[in-house]
C-alpha cells in the first residue's frame, strides 16, 4: 500500500526539489521506518492518509528504545514531514500530523577543527611520487581552498573551473549553483595534475568532463576520499577525528576567525539558511575580547 506513495514521493524529490539520489535514499528510509513501527504495531493497514499524531508519537518512541540517536530522530522526523508535505501537495491527503510533532532537543556537537598548520601537515604527507599523489594533492588544497563538500568535489567537472577569474561554479545540494573563489596554490595543484596526471588516464565513456578520476578513469567515490584523508591524518600523527567535513568546517572556521562577514561565509559554503552557518562561529573567548576592544566604544 505505501510502496506506491513512495514511489510518487521519490519522484517528487528527484524531479521536483532536484535532490541527489543520496538525499533522496535517506528520505525514502525515513517514510520506511515509519512503515516498519506500523507493522511491528499491528497497524499495517493504515494507509499514509489514516496516520494521527499519536501514531507519529509512538514511532519515534520505538526508534528511539532501539537505540536511535536524538540527532537521528530528528533526522527521520525531518523525511517524515517532508513526505506528508508532499501528500498535501498533491492533494493524496487533508491533514499533516506531523504538524505537532516535536524533535528531541539536541545539542549542537562542534566536529573538530584543524588549525592551518595541521592542514598543512595533512596536505605534507601527500606522496607525490605517485599519480594518484598529484590527484590528492590537487583534491585537498581544492576542499580546504574553497570549503567544498566532499560530494562536491567528486562532482566537480572541468567545465566549472574558471581559472582565468579565480572562481569555481558549483553545483551543491538541491543543485543549487555557487560561485567559489579559488586560492593559487589549489589552481596550481590542479593545473599540474591536469597536465600531468589526468591527461595520461584513460577515462570512461560519459566522464570526460569530471576533473577528479580513480584510476579506472571514472568518478572518484567519497568514501575514498575519506579513507585518503584518514591514512594522510594518521602520518601526519593528529590523532584528531579528521574527516573530508574537517577541511570544510575548518575552511569556515578559519575565515570567522580571522574577521570575515558571516553572510560571504555562508554563500561560499551554499547555506540555505545563515543559522547554519552560525555553527562555524565556535570562536574562543580571546578572539571574542579582541573584538569587543577593537569595535565596542565602551569595552
Amino acid at each position: 500500500m505505501w510502496e506506491s506513495f513512495r514511489k510518487l514521493f521519490k519522484g517528487y524529490m528527484k524531479l521536483e526539489r532536484s535532490l541527489s539520489d543520496n538525499s533522496v535514499e535517506a528520505y525514502l528510509r525515513d517514510v520506511e521506518k515509519l512503515e516498519q513501527y506500523l507493522q511491528a504495531h499491528g497497524g499495517e493497514k493504515l494507509r499514509p492518509q489514516d496516520i494521527t499524531l499519536s501514531d507519529l508519537q509512538g514511532c519515534i518512541q520505538w526508534v528511539s528504545k532501539l537505540g536511535m540517536t536524538p540527532a537521528s530522530q530528528a533526522r527521520t522526523i525531518s523525511g517524515i514531514k517532508a513526505f506528508y508535505k508532499f501528500l498535501l501537495l498533491e492533494d493524496m491527503t487533508q491533514d499533516d500530523p506531523t504538524q505537532l510533532l516535536e524533535a528531541p532537543k539536541l545539542q549542537r556537537k562542534l566536529p573538530d577543527v584543524l588549525s592551518f598548520e595541521e592542514i598543512e601537515k595533512i596536505i605534507a604527507q601527500v606522496d607525490l611520487s605517485t599519480a594518484e599523489g598529484h590527484r590528492n594533492k590537487a583534491i585537498l588544497e581544492t576542499m580546504y581552498s574553497c570549503g567544498l563538500r566532499v560530494s562536491e568535489v567528486t562532482n566537480l567537472q572541468i567545465t566549472q573551473l574558471h581559472m582565468d577569474v579565480g572562481f569555481i561554479r558549483v553545483v551543491g545540494k538541491g543543485n543549487k549553483e555557487r560561485m567559489v573563489p579559488i586560492g593559487r596554490d589549489a589552481m596550481r595543484h590542479i593545473d599540474v595534475y591536469r597536465r600531468n596526471v589526468r591527461i595520461h588516464m584513460p577515462v570512461k565513456h560519459g566522464e570526460e568532463d569530471t576533473l577528479f578520476l580513480n584510476r579506472r578513469g571514472g568518478p572518484l567515490s567519497r568514501v575514498m576520499i575519506f579513507l585518503v584523508i584518514k591514512e594522510l591524518t594518521k602520518l601526519a600523527g593528529i590523532e584528531k577525528n579528521v574527516s573530508p567535513h574537517t577541511f570544510r568546517h575548518s575552511f569556515a572556521t578559519h575565515l570567522v576567525e580571522g574577521g570575515a562577514d558571516l553572510r560571504a561565509v555562508q554563500q561560499m559554503l551554499g547555506h540555505e539558511s545563515i543559522s547554519t552557518t552560525e555553527i562555524y562561529t565556535h570562536l574562543d573567548r580571546e578572539y571574542l575580547r579582541d573584538t569587543l576592544s577593537r569595535f565596542h566604544p565602551r569595552f
